[in-house]
């Protein structure tokens, strides 16, 4: 079993079912995320430009499938508030204009094929290492400025009105805002105001009650009660209401494959992969510190890759795990992925006969779920943590932030920038890695940075180190501070003995200009010795540099190497006088 639970990870827990306990605690487990699956994935299906009931589509196959090809045992899958804002984003540039909403849907759920593809490409791969690409200051700005962008997107429905015209986001919120101060649909505010008050007095004081079910369902019963959505002409309150759900299960329609469509969305699924399987094993690794089990990164990818496939076969969007369910399905006490696939069979039954029920939604309510979701995902502290530690990273962090808000709706611009931006800095720190000469304190046998001490160096023999990496973008910073040592010691130097202790990795460019340096100071009566090298030494035996300048030129250790040095100069008067002397008496 053990061979195949390799490919079939729900193999690994799928016997423990036999436990009545284990599978009590996970029937209630998925019974409590379906609650709040079941409105929240409505809503999330709304902030992607889809109807309800994609949302729910989206919540019942591929669910299941992502629990049991996942390696993550209480990961919650599902619609998500980043990856439906980023749907959103994608959707509008390739669809045809006029397209109705089946049209749509149909393109949403070609990208979910998109993005199964990506993952589940980089799962086969062994590719996760690839989310490091992101940086944490990348992700914390993108992320604060999302959740702003898709507050502010449900302004409309919270106040009733139309919403704001304009290409930018900004544009359309500016507007949405000159609407409601001219002409505001109290009774919609009154609703939205009601829903959030009550998910956030939930959440504070009993956080264990499904929250965003009550809400949804007592604003539902009030709608349902006062006709809401009955037109002000019929002598109802003109609200907007979610309307009719089509009962029955999502059938099996696979989207068309578009490839002019493909190529339009394609930086936008490549983004949605990254940015929604990073949220996925952040919490995913969170679980595992308490949890103890064994997460598996590519297994995951593949696991939702899968998912995705189930959700664009099953007319649903792309979707992704979610924190705050997932912190639901773990407190509730699930054990296996089993909890999961109970809330799937669940959102199936809501679908088979609830749905109904769900005709008197108020969408002003569904616009209080999202807001009071994504509200939580802006965070301020990891900016002013990363001004501390690198200031580097707090302007990556700001600018991704400004420029994801200034982009909007074509978010993946913004986290583009800022992955370069980051990228560009990281290349511009390592340009100029940390380069002393040492010397030693009179009396002491102890090598400290010459510069930083004070201390007299030798005029014959430096010992130098240089700490980082070496390659093509600092290569020429290193051949220049070697070049700079041997002109400021007049023509007296003769040995440079390089403590590679601190470099553990070299390319081609690093190695081609070691081959150059060192030939050009030999010509020029100036040798080049190594200690330390163990961080690179296999490499550079590959590539035939130690052979081709021999092993009187690597030492294990600085101090053989100045023996050496010593040894071939000749000259006790010189090596007596010498602040290194103390390193071989």
């Amino acid at each position: 079993m053990n061979k195949f639970a390799k490919y079939l990870p729900f193999l690994a827990w799928i016997h423990e079912l036999k436990d009545k306990k284990v599978l009590r605690a996970d029937m209630v487990a998925g019974l409590t995320v379906a609650l709040v699956l079941v409105p929240q994935s409505m809503a999330y299906a709304q902030l992607a430009g889809l109807a309800p009931q994609y949302g729910l589509y989206s919540s019942f196959f591929p669910v299941m499938i992502a629990a049991l090809m996942g390696s993550s045992r209480q990961l919650a899958t599902g619609p998500v508030a980043i990856v439906s804002l980023l749907t959103a984003a994608a959707i509008p540039m390739v669809v045809p204009e006029g397209a109705d909403m089946v049209t749509y849907a149909a393109y949403a759920s070609l990208l979910a094929f998109m993005v199964g593809f990506f993952r589940l490409a980089m799962g086969a791969l062994k590719l996760g290492f690839v989310i490091n690409f992101l940086s944490h200051p990348v992700v914390v700005g993108f992320t604060n400025a999302a959740a702003i962008i898709i507050a502010t997107s449900q302004l409309n429905k919270i106040f009733g009105v139309s919403k704001g015209s304009g290409e930018q986001s900004y544009e359309q919120v500016w507007g949405t805002v000159v609407n409601a101060t001219n002409d505001v649909h109290l009774l919609t505010l009154v609703i939205a105001i009601f829903a959030a008050s009550i998910i956030i007095v939930i959440r504070k004081y009993q956080p264990k009650l499904p929250g965003v079910l009550i809400a949804v369902a007592i604003t539902t019963y009030f709608s349902y009660l006062i006709d809401f959505g009955k037109p002000v002409e019929e002598g109802g309150f003109g609200g907007v209401i979610v309307g009719k759900i089509p009962e029955g299960l999502p059938s099996l329609i696979m989207p068309e494959f578009d490839f002019s469509a493909m190529s339009g969305m394609m930086v936008v699924a490549i983004t949605i992969a990254l940015i929604g399987f990073m949220e996925a094993i952040a919490i995913a690794k969170v679980m595992q510190a308490k949890t103890k089990q064994r997460l598996d990164i590519n297994q995951e990818l593949m696991g939702q890759g899968l998912a995705n496939f189930a959700a664009g076969a099953f007319q649903g969007y792309p979707i992704s795990g979610s924190f705050s369910r997932s912190a639901v399905n773990i407190s509730a006490g699930a054990v296996t992925g089993f909890s999961s696939v109970v809330t799937a069979v669940l959102v199936g039954f809501t679908l088979l006969w609830l749905t109904p029920l769900l005709y008197h939604i108020p969408q002003a309510a569904l616009a209080a779920v999202i807001m009071t979701a994504v509200l939580n995902l802006i965070k301020i502290e990891p900016i002013k943590q990363a001004w501390k530690v690198e200031k580097h990273d707090a302007v990556v962090a700001v600018v991704t932030f400004v420029l994801t808000l200034i982009a909007a709706p074509h978010l993946e611009d913004g986290i583009l920038i800022g992955i370069i931006l980051s990228l560009g800095l990281f290349l511009y720190r390592t340009m100029e890695p940390r380069f002393t000469e040492l010397s030693a304190h009179d009396g002491s046998a102890m090598l400290v940075n010459a510069l930083e001490n004070k201390l007299e160096r030798c005029e014959v023999v430096s010992i130098v180190k240089y700490s980082g990496s070496l390659y093509f973008a600092n290569a020429g910073y290193f051949e220049d501070k070697i070049l700079d040592l041997i002109s400021s010691k007049q023509k007296c130097l003769k040995y440079i003995i390089v403590d590679m202790a601190g470099i553990n990795w070299i390319d081609a460019s690093g190695e081609d200009m070691l081959t150059r340096l060192l030939d050009r100071c030999s010509s020029n009566g100036v040798e080049i010795i190594f200690a330390r090298t163990e961080g690179i030494e296999k490499v550079l035996k590959r590539a035939g540099f130690m052979d081709r300048y021999g092993e009187n030129r690597f030492y294990d250790r600085r101090t053989d190497a100045l023996r050496f040095a010593w040894r071939e100069l000749g000259d006790e008067d010189a090596a007596s006088k010498s602040p290194l002397k103390h390193l071989i008496s």
